[in-house]
């Protein structure tokens, strides 16, 4: 545990932002690990059949999650949403701390991320995150390195189609404020 748990927690926090959910996940996967040991053949690295597992914990985690969402937030709350919008305009957000606007950046990421499958969010976080090659995260996946990158192009997409969509419920969510307000 010593030796790859800092891989273990590195894969399970790019699921997670909640400490104490990269830590169930962790704890899960050394768990799975541990008493699926026999089966682990030596055809690859341990460290890699642990990634396997890990990140196989991980996406069965998120899957558990969304099957009982209790507390999903998929809207931008009203400060998140003109941010996102002069992010993207390219307008300039100086008036922000620093601090702040890199809380609000990693909730948006998180709530754009968590509208992606759990197989899409590994491949954008390996390889646009950790800047993972391509060959690392097929021998993780068990994928071919071509279902790797076709699969991150199309992710790219998705999240593209996510972070509009998104832009979308909150200017008619604000919209509709306004219209209340006048009345």
């Amino acid at each position: 545990m010593r030796r790859y748990s800092p891989k273990v927690f590195r894969i399970a926090g790019k699921f997670f932002r909640q400490p104490a959910a990269v830590e169930d996940a962790a704890q899960e996967a050394f768990l799975k690990a541990y008493t699926q040991l026999s089966s682990f053949e030596g055809r690859g690295s341990f460290e890699g059949w642990l990634s396997r597992i890990t990140a196989n914990q991980c996406i069965n985690m998120l899957r558990h999650a969304k099957r009982r969402p209790e507390a999903a937030v998929s809207e931008l709350t009203d400060h998140e949403g003109p941010w996102l919008e002069n992010q993207l305009g390219g307008l300039s957000a100086e008036r922000h701390e620093a601090s702040e606007r890199g809380r609000m950046a990693a909730d948006i990421a998180d709530k754009v991320l968590s509208e992606l499958s759990p197989e899409d969010r590994l491949v954008l976080l390996s390889i646009d995150g950790d800047r993972l090659p391509v060959k690392d995260v097929a021998e993780m996946t068990r994928w071919s390195e071509s279902k790797v990158k076709v699969r991150a192009f199309r992710a790219r997409r998705r999240m593209r189609e996510a972070v509009e969509n998104l832009l979308q419920r909150t200017r008619k969510t604000v919209g509709e404020k306004g219209k209340n307000d006048v009345r």
